[in-house]
């Protein structure tokens, strides 16, 4: 369901999602791009949500202009040797190396990610980049889920996950317990990671951002806000492909 308010002369848009499980209270979510998003018990009048976001309109529109500023600092990727790329949050210089006789790839040697094509293609050099991260991901996030997992008693197996490119979202988990995480996650610093997996983790146990959530992820993260914002911070550069 779509609503929008205004907030001087901005018109602020944002999408409510009624939740079927049990939720306690109504909550605002600013994604990085600037998405906005409340959580609402089911069976809430729509009018009580609206008068929630009303309330707490001013924070919502410093963080649509923080998202802004950041989006204003960040250039599109041109893929050419020079540009600095994100891994597990280091920056790593790309370097593009043209060579028709050798087979097409990408290497992470000295600080640096090489990439091999047989011709200067801006679109081979992502595609092969994207791969790279992808195959990155996979054995990234098997890891940290398994220790992660052991560290949620309520989790009796580590679960499994599937990779998903998504431009608001870093990861998610279904009723069945599978997560479906970003593979562009693995840019990010490990402990940011971390985060992710055991907020999803969280979510196998307490279906919804209740009071009760957040307890369980202070158990297994105490500074997982500080890690929230570092990697809200990051954000726009992760995602910049």
């Amino acid at each position: 369901m779509r609503r929008h308010i205004s907030y001087g002369e901005e018109r602020i848009g944002f999408s409510i999602r009624f939740l079927s499980r049990p939720a306690r209270r109504i909550s605002i979510h600013v994604t990085p791009d600037g998405t906005v998003t409340v959580d609402a018990p089911e069976g809430t009048p729509v009018d009580e949500v609206v008068a929630a976001v009303r309330r707490r309109v001013r924070w919502i529109w410093l963080r649509l202009r923080a998202c802004r500023e950041r989006a204003d600092h960040v250039l599109p990727r041109e893929y050419v040797s020079g540009e600095s790329h994100f891994y597990l949050g280091r920056r790593h210089v790309l370097k593009v190396i043209v060579a028709p006789k050798d087979k097409p790839g990408v290497k992470l040697l000295r600080g640096k990610l090489e990439v091999r094509v047989p011709t200067r293609d801006a679109a081979k050099v992502r595609t092969l980049l994207d791969a790279w991260y992808r195959r990155r991901a996979e054995d990234v996030f098997f890891r940290r889920i398994a220790e992660c997992a052991a560290r949620a008693h309520w989790v009796a197996q580590a679960p499994t996950f599937r990779l998903l490119t998504m431009r608001t979202q870093w990861g998610s988990c279904s009723p069945k317990g599978s997560l479906l995480l970003n593979p562009l996650l693995v840019k990010a610093p490990t402990p940011c990671i971390d985060y992710v997996i055991l907020h999803e983790l969280c979510h196998l146990r307490e279906h919804n951002h209740s009071a009760r959530f957040y307890e369980l992820l202070t158990g297994l993260m105490e500074d997982w806000q500080v890690k929230k914002a570092e990697l809200d911070a990051l954000a726009d550069h992760l995602l910049n492909c």
